[in-house]
Order: C-alpha cells, then sequence, then structure tokens
C-alpha cells in the first residue's frame, strides 16, 4: 500500500490527513489548535514554532495509523500571505504577521502614492492593499529596523513547513503572487517589486509549483515526525485554493461558494484578468487561474441575528429558517446588507456597515432572517457578476461550510443567482488538496479530477425561473442601497 499525508496550517488550527490515493480512501485525520494574538489592536500574529510542533505531534499519530515505510509523499497547504522571516542561520526572526494583520495602512498608503496602481494590478494580478506582503515587510523596517536587517529569508507558512521537513527554502507561486512579488507576464519573481519591499530578490527563495517535489524528508526532521527519512515532500498550496480544488472546482465554469464564519468565493478560469474588486491565485491545474473574493461576516452575521431575534432557541437557525420559509421571497421589501465587519470583496470597503431597510410594523422575525439569507446571497452574486463583467462564464455552483445545511438558505442561493447549487458533503478541507497534489507530484495520482472522489454529494436545489425578475430587481435595490449610504458610513 502507499499512502500520503496532507497537512494545513491554519489560522485557527493545524490539520492533518493521511489519504490512500488508489482506494479514494481518507485513512485517518487529526488537528491540533492554534494560538492567534493581537499584541495591539488591528495586529494579528502567531508563533510558528507552535505550528511545527503541531506538525510533528501530528504526524506521529498518523504515522502511527499505517504499516511503517508506507507514506510515499507529504504535501502541505497553508494561509496566505502570512509572512515569515529567517536571519541566515535559519533562526525566526519574530512572529508571524497573518494576512489578515492591519497595522500597515500607511505603507499601503505611501505605495498607492509612490506607484500606479492600475499597472500593478494589471502586473502582478493584485491591488494594492493591506494583504501585500511588501506593505507588511515596508512596516518592520520602519518600526524594527533592527529585524529587518537581518532578514535572509521571506516566505510563508506552507513553505516554512516544508524548510522544517526537508532543508529546503522554497516559495510556492501563489504566495509570491499575493505578497505582491511575482510579474504574471513572466511567471517570475521581479527584482523590482522586490526592490518595493526593501529586499534583493535573494531574500525570497526560488518559486515551487504545487507538485514538484522540493525536497525530502531530512533525518532530522524524521526523528521527530515520525515519517520516514527520505519521503517526497511538494510545493505546497495556498489553503483557500486547495480547498476549492479539493471541492471539485477543477474546469472553467465551476464556482464554489463557501458559506463559513466568512463567505468565499472561488472559481476557475481559463484566463487571469486582475480586478481590484477581486484576488488572483493560480490554479493547481496547468493554464488556469483562481479569482477569487472574501466576504467579511456571512456566517458570523446570521450568528448575530439569531442570538438576537432566537435568544432562548435550542435550535434558533432552524426555527428561524422555518419562520423565513413562510415569507414570501423578496421579505415583503426588507432588505439587508451584511457589512457588519465592513466588507472585502468585491467593494473593499472596510467603513461599510450592515443596514436593515424597510422596516414596517409588518415585519416579523422570518422578514428580519429572510431578508438576511437573502441579502448574503446578493452578495455572493455581486462576486458572480464581477467574474461575468470579466468575461468568465460561470454556471456550476458548489456549496460548502456549515451554512449549506441549510435549505432555506440553499434555494434562496439558487433563486437569487438564477443557478442551480449543488452541496458538497463531507469535505476534509485544505488538507485533502494538499495530499492530492503531493500524490499528483509522485505519480500515484494522475487525474485532477479524481480529488473530487473524496467528497459526497449532499442536497441539488435548482432555481424557480418565475422568482428571476423578482430577485433581479431585488439586486439592483440591494446594490443601490450600498451606493446611496456609503456617503454616510463612519469614515
Amino acid at each position: 500500500m502507499a499512502y500520503v499525508l496532507g497537512l494545513d496550517i491554519g489560522t485557527t488550527s493545524t490539520i492533518g490527513i493521511l489519504i490512500d490515493p488508489a482506494g479514494r480512501r481518507v485513512i485517518a485525520q487529526d488537528s491540533r489548535p492554534v494560538t492567534l494574538r493581537a499584541p495591539r489592536p488591528g495586529w494579528a500574529e502567531e508563533d510558528p514554532q507552535e505550528w511545527w510542533d503541531n506538525v510533528c505531534a501530528i504526524t506521529r499519530a498518523l504515522a502511527a495509523e499505517v504499516p511503517a515505510g508506507t507514506i510515499r509523499a507529504v504535501g502541505v497547504a497553508g494561509m496566505v500571505p502570512a509572512v515569515l522571516l529567517l536571519d541566515a542561520d535559519g533562526r525566526l526572526l519574530r512572529p508571524s504577521i497573518q494576512q489578515s494583520d492591519g497595522r500597515c495602512e500607511a505603507e499601503v498608503a505611501e505605495l498607492a502614492r509612490e506607484t500606479d496602481a492600475a499597472a500593478f494590478l494589471a502586473r502582478t494580478g493584485n491591488g494594492i492593499n493591506q494583504q501585500l506582503v511588501i506593505a507588511k515587510l515596508r512596516w518592520i523596517a520602519r518600526h524594527e529596523p533592527d529585524v529587518f536587517a537581518r532578514i535572509a529569508t521571506v516566505f510563508g507558512s506552507y513553505d516554512y513547513i516544508a524548510w522544517r521537513l526537508t532543508g529546503a527554502r522554497r516559495v510556492e507561486r501563489n504566495w509570491a503572487l499575493e505578497g505582491g512579488f511575482l510579474d504574471l507576464a513572466t511567471g517570475a519573481i521581479a527584482p523590482d517589486l522586490c526592490a518595493l519591499a526593501g529586499i534583493s530578490p535573494g531574500a525570497v527563495p526560488p518559486l515551487a509549483g504545487s507538485t514538484e517535489v522540493i525536497g525530502h524528508v531530512s533525518a532530522e526532521a524524521a526523528a521527530i515526525t515520525g515519517l520516514p527519512a527520505g519521503v517526497p515532500v511538494t510545493g505546497g498550496v495556498a489553503d483557500h485554493v486547495a480547498s476549492a480544488y479539493a471541492a471539485g472546482v477543477v474546469a472553467p465554469g465551476h464556482v464554489l461558494l463557501k458559506f463559513g464564519g466568512a463567505g468565499d468565493v472561488l472559481a476557475a478560469t481559463d484566463a487571469a484578468r486582475p480586478d481590484a474588486r477581486l484576488f488572483m491565485d493560480y490554479h493547481p491545474v496547468p493554464g488556469l487561474f483562481m479569482p477569487n473574493g472574501c466576504m467579511a461576516s456571512t456566517g458570523s452575521m446570521l450568528n448575530w441575528a439569531a442570538r438576537l431575534l432566537a435568544p432562548d432557541e435550542d435550535r434558533p437557525h432552524a426555527r428561524l429558517d422555518a419562520l423565513a420559509a413562510a415569507v414570501p421571497p423578496g421579505a415583503e421589501g426588507l432588505v439587508m446588507l451584511p457589512y457588519m465587519l465592513g466588507e472585502k470583496s468585491p467593494i473593499h470597503d472596510p467603513n461599510a456597515r450592515g443596514v436593515l431597510a424597510g422596516l414596517t410594523l409588518g415585519h416579523g422575525p422570518g422578514h428580519i432572517w429572510r431578508a438576511a439569507l437573502e441579502g448574503t446571497a446578493h452578495a455572493f452574486r455581486h462576486h458572480v457578476e464581477v467574474l461575468r463583467e470579466l468575461g468568465f462564464r460561470p454556471h456550476h455552483l458548489l456549496a460548502s461550510d456549515g451554512g449549506s445545511a441549510s435549505a432555506v438558505w440553499m434555494q434562496i442561493v439558487a433563486d437569487v443567482h438564477q443557478t442551480p447549487v449543488q452541496v458538497l458533503s463531507g469535505h476534509p478541507g485544505s488538507c485533502l488538496g494538499a495530499a492530492w497534489l503531493a500524490a499528483m507530484g509522485v505519480g500515484l495520482a494522475d487525474s485532477h479530477e479524481g480529488v473530487s472522489d473524496f467528497v459526497g454529494l449532499g442536497p441539488a436545489y435548482a432555481p424557480d425561473p418565475g422568482l428571476a425578475a423578482l430577485h433581479d430587481a431585488g439586486h439592483a435595490r440591494f446594490r443601490d442601497l450600498y451606493r446611496r449610504l456609503q456617503p454616510w458610513f463612519p469614515g
């Protein structure tokens, strides 16, 4: 037998999975929690040593599930673009700076003044924003000059773990792309983009592809991970890309809607058409790209509403779903903007706020809940409309994560989009994508489509064509409400 191990270096947990690629079976999974620290308001940091300690515990547990010597490859996924810094001797210089960290607002504004924003977007695939590693490195240079002076290597979360396993310093190309260092036209790290961060191109390790074998588990790593020395380790993959890939987003037109605490939209496209409203990544399938978006408060907004509307219910979401199902589509004129934490894509407005418009004495909890469900559906549709504006043709909507268990919500999504929605079940997460890409890299799998065999299918929802005009008008009202209120949101 030949098994493959996948790891996911996530913000709240480190997760591992052991799969049998030939039998399309999950053998075992394990996870360990991660501590997210905010030493100052707006900061987000973690301890990479904690990630490594978690990985060692997870790999020992998973390796014990199968006969010795049968794990044949390791792949690592992780959050992007986290910033990790090593000195010349391979010592960590400081805690990681997470992708959600907001400390570099002044440096982002500085970059915007120094560069042509449209040209930067066209060249790098991503706009000038607080996720850029360039901006975070400028912050370090300004506020931690002693640390900055000792930087020998800059890379990401999963690159760091691959280095600890193998000793090879490489960087997966989506980290470089989202960090602002990669030129889309050449597919290479650009010296002048590195210069914007004040570092030499040599500080960013050579690029690696997701299925490329970048090294092998060292004897030192084998002794503490329980993995056999010499096992190949592949280049890794961004966690959100890995999750969508494992869900079956493997061909142009496929779109995954993730209904978690935040809402994610990820698509497979056959061309890179950078747009400031979306983020851009490479797809693991050669020749494809993965434009994507993230909404700040989807499930978290509904959890807030549930606490207010049904505080004494044991299952408030189910109770409110039943009330919403009895309310006509359109919530009898009630419209909600779900921007409770500001909003990321596609409006990129941290000052946006949640809004409930059109309230009357005739509205009750079911109306408010339905307006909340419809508001999030319209926010997802906004992303899909951006994809259509860019010339793509989304036609296959997949739904995953906790919110996809709501039949009322999924039917609303199908009706608002006028597109069928297929719910997924049993999706293990990004670790599966990492494992399957590692299997591809060592020849234990030969089909990108095969990864979706591990994920089950739940209910499918067909749109009601009789509601198309109503929801088209509702979407226009949703978009117009934000445009009209935007000047009134606090700056």
